[in-house]
């Protein structure tokens, strides 16, 4: 990969201390700003997970029946980090899943969501965020207690 990858009007890309590329305000984002669009191709549950087995990490849930493989060129949204403590969510807005910015975002602040996975093998993934509520893993919010219960009793 180049050293650079494309701006948007709000976002720019550039070496993450969370892991590989991440991506920063531009400038100044108010609170509920539509940020970036997260794009893809629109694959089945069974594309999908034929997909997520080969290692893809760019596969995004959008209803019962289908996801979203955001691992194209056009999708400068996959190299967003997780973070427990994010600043922007994941919304979808009729059909169409926007990052969001959860509260004022400050120019040069790096723009994080929660990739809300499940229990399944969330040891596999190990969170790297960095923030002070950081439960050590990438699961979802609704999870967190449960995680860190099972990481007090192996410890």
């Amino acid at each position: 990969m180049s050293n650079t990858i494309e701006a948007t009007e709000w976002v720019e890309f550039r070496r993450s201390k969370i892991h590989g590329w991440g991506g920063f305000a531009r400038r100044f984002i108010p609170a509920d700003t539509f940020v970036i669009e997260y794009v893809g191709e629109k694959i089945s549950k069974a594309e999908s997970l034929r997909r997520c087995e080969q290692n893809n990490h760019f596969i995004f849930a959008l209803d019962d029946e289908w996801d979203l493989d955001g691992s194209v060129d056009w999708n400068p949204a996959r190299w967003l980090n997780h973070s427990c403590e994010p600043n922007c969510e994941a919304q979808d807005d009729d059909g169409r899943i926007w990052i969001v910015a959860l509260r004022d975002i400050q120019p040069g602040e790096e723009l994080t969501f929660n990739y809300n996975y499940d229990l399944e093998n969330y040891r596999e993934h190990p969170c790297r965020c960095g923030a002070p509520g950081c439960v050590g893993y990438i699961v979802a919010e609704e999870f967190f207690h449960i995680v860190r219960a099972n990481t007090r009793v192996a410890a």
